[in-house]
């Protein structure tokens, strides 16, 4: 999996669960995308959450704009009302700050707001794949510091995990002149209110399959990534999936050096965020990483970067739930 259901904090409420999300060139714009509520989930999107686009513009990994998402109470037909708000500077890294509205209207609608941002949400096909036996053994491997074991992987019967199921989404396209930098971060937070008043910050996600790969789905390790900063996450994160990427390049015997690949994946991946230059095409690949398009083989990426060895999945894209299209909202109808 992405970060679908990824920790016992997000399986407590899937619709607060951030699966995946992306960002790359729309047709006017920068697109961003978060998924939520996996696996065909019902329910739609949480009431009393903030569904939260984060980005970065000095590079910091700190968020120096924010698009807050809410939703209202789903109706008959299961629709929600919907509004868009965004916050800049100091006000972005505040859930106490009201921010500017943005657009407003319902879900499954095309809502155009204010300096041309468009916004869409509702239920669609999940675009993302993976075959479970593979990302199974990945995750075998890198926990004991042992050689990937395929043999329960059977690649002429190769199936997507997540065939036939459904997310909530969110996209959200901000026009390029909206920027005045050439290269953004990005990361989706979501958060619950509490009962004192608050917030409680319950799930983040940026890159695919980082929590997945080296925390235990069943662990308090798990949640708590889930509500940590990325301005953090080489001093907090660093050091142990450094110890777990070096041990298990060690026993596959895929490097020479496995302390120093060990360092350099640390380098790659933390801050967790999606680096992107603006108006370009997206492509999280194995030379090249910028932004995150829907159709890409990402799992097969962030194995090889982990593990220093292909480790192919037997799947393309064909085998996603259903075939994003080129037009906004860009993602394939619900299956």
């Amino acid at each position: 999996m992405s970060h679908h259901l990824d920790s016992p904090l997000a399986r407590q409420d899937p619709r607060l669960d951030i699966s995946d999300v992306y960002v790359f060139r729309g047709g006017t714009g920068t697109a961003f995308v978060m998924n939520v509520n996996p696996l065909s989930g019902p329910g739609g999107f949480h009431p009393e959450a903030r569904y939260e686009f984060r980005i970065d513009t000095d590079g910091d990994a700190v968020e120096d704009r924010a698009y807050v998402v809410t939703f209202g109470d789903p109706d008959a037909d299961g629709d929600q009302a919907v509004e868009v708000r965004r916050m800049e500077g100091a006000a972005a890294r505040s859930r106490d700050v009201a921010g500017t509205v943005v657009a407003r209207g319902r879900t499954r609608q095309e809502l155009v707001g204010a300096g041309g941002a468009r916004f869409w949400a509702g239920p669609a096909a999940d675009p993302f794949y993976i075959n479970g036996p593979v990302v199974a053994a990945v995750k075998e491997a890198v926990a004991n510091g042992t050689p990937v074991d395929m043999s329960d992987v059977d690649h002429g019967r190769a199936e997507n995990l997540f065939a036939g199921t459904n997310v909530a989404a969110m996209v959200l396209e901000i026009p390029d002149d909206a920027f005045d930098v050439t290269e953004i971060g990005f990361w989706g937070t979501t958060a619950l209110a509490t009962d004192s008043g608050g917030w409680r910050q319950i799930n983040r996600c940026a890159q695919p399959l980082v929590n997945t790969i080296f925390h235990p789905d069943d662990s308090q390790l798990a949640s708590d990534y889930n509500t940590t900063h990325p301005s953090t996450d080489r001093t907090v994160y660093g050091p142990l999936v450094g110890d777990l990427v070096a041990k298990a390049v060690a026993a596959a015997g895929t490097g020479d050096d496995p302390a120093a690949h060990a360092r350099r994946v640390v380098e790659a991946i933390f801050p967790d965020v999606l680096r992107y230059r603006i108006g370009t095409s997206a492509s999280f690949g194995f030379v090249v990483r910028n932004g995150r398009g829907l159709t890409e083989s990402t799992p097969e990426v962030m194995f090889a970067l982990v593990l220093n060895k292909a480790v192919p999945l037997g799947l393309d894209a064909r085998s996603a739930a259903g075939v994003p299209g080129p037009r906004f909202p860009y993602l394939a109808p619900p299956v």
